[in-house]
């Protein structure tokens, strides 16, 4: 009953709060603040990967790629099969979400299980590869644009459904860790033979790891494939992985707190930059230099925000 009335709560909050942006927030900001709330959940799920196992992945724009043209293919192909109307509209868009997600996990558990006996940046090297190569499959396939682009995407997403997903992933990943099932993560990622040597299966660890980042980077491509409406291959180079990586680095390894920090940080401040535009990238570029230079184990490091105040 508590979880349920957790969520509906929640779903109560953020639809006033989605109205309220509509009547009173300039759109730019909105879709500022959508992306900041997608790259949330990308620097989560890669943080379960990177900080909580111990796996150095650079495929994670690979993953969102999926997502995000999966689910845009099925709300465009599949929308002439669905009736039409708004709530027939809202759940093909949910249904295309999870299985953009579904798809992602999938090719997530593929490149987990050959990757196993691989560490550190041989890792790092393969998950590179496996983002160009589905950079490259899409700019091959022609039904979802290739090289030229998908457009004609529904734009069904919204702060409502954003910020929805966003706690959502946020809730399950923490959930997840910081529980005792979620110890063999970190024993994993602390030392792996020691891990072993207590019973943990290293190998169900780490494609766990792998097909859960896989999943929400997809959900979070979804997100953003009905936000921005076009889609192109440019959008999931490796610099984008390389992006969400600096987000997870920054906000420390292994801190769910860190990566939200992180990821509003480094999706705001380059809008705050623009009055410099000359010089925007440069002291961008400084400022994440200086932050790290005086906090070198991330904003967060391994520390979490505590609600225990609430008690109180």
């Amino acid at each position: 009953m508590k979880r349920l009335l957790f969520w509906v709560g929640i779903i109560l909050l953020l639809g006033g709060v989605n109205q309220a942006s509509l009547l009173w927030i300039n759109p730019y900001v909105i879709q500022v603040l959508g992306l900041a709330a997608i790259h949330i959940i990308l620097a989560a799920s890669l943080n379960l990967v990177m900080g909580f196992t111990g796996q150095f992945s650079l495929g994670h724009a690979g993953f969102m790629a999926i997502g995000a043209y999966t689910s845009a293919a099925i709300t465009v192909y599949g929308a002439p099969l669905f009736p039409s109307g708004f709530l027939f509209d809202q759940i093909l868009f949910v249904i295309a979400l999870f299985v953009g997600g579904i798809v992602s996990a999938f090719f997530g558990y593929l490149i987990g299980l050959p990757s196993l006996r691989l560490k550190g940046d041989y890792l790092a090297i393969v998950t590179l590869g496996f983002g160009e190569v589905i950079r490259v499959i899409i700019l091959n396939m022609d039904f979802v644009g290739g090289a030229r682009g998908f457009s004609g995407i529904p734009e069904r997403t919204n702060l409502f459904w954003i910020l929805l997903f966003m706690v959502f992933t946020l809730r399950f990943l923490w959930k997840s860790i910081y529980s005792v099932k979620g110890l063999s993560f970190r024993a994993v990622r602390d030392d792996e033979i020691a891990a072993e040597s207590l019973g943990v299966s290293s190998t169900k660890v780490k494609v766990t790891a792998f097909v859960w980042g896989a999943f929400f980077a997809g959900l979070g491509g979804g997100l953003f494939a009905h936000l921005i409406t076009y889609l192109n291959p440019s959008s999931f180079t490796f610099l984008k992985s390389v992006e969400i990586v600096a987000m997870v680095v920054l906000g420390g390894l292994g801190s769910f707190s860190g990566s939200v920090l992180a990821a509003v940080l480094l999706s705001v401040l380059p809008e705050f930059l623009r009055i410099v535009s000359d010089f925007r990238m440069v002291i961008y570029s400084l400022l994440i230099i200086l932050i790290m230079i005086i906090k070198p184990m991330g904003l967060m490091g391994y520390k979490e925000i505590s609600f225990k105040f609430r008690k109180k």
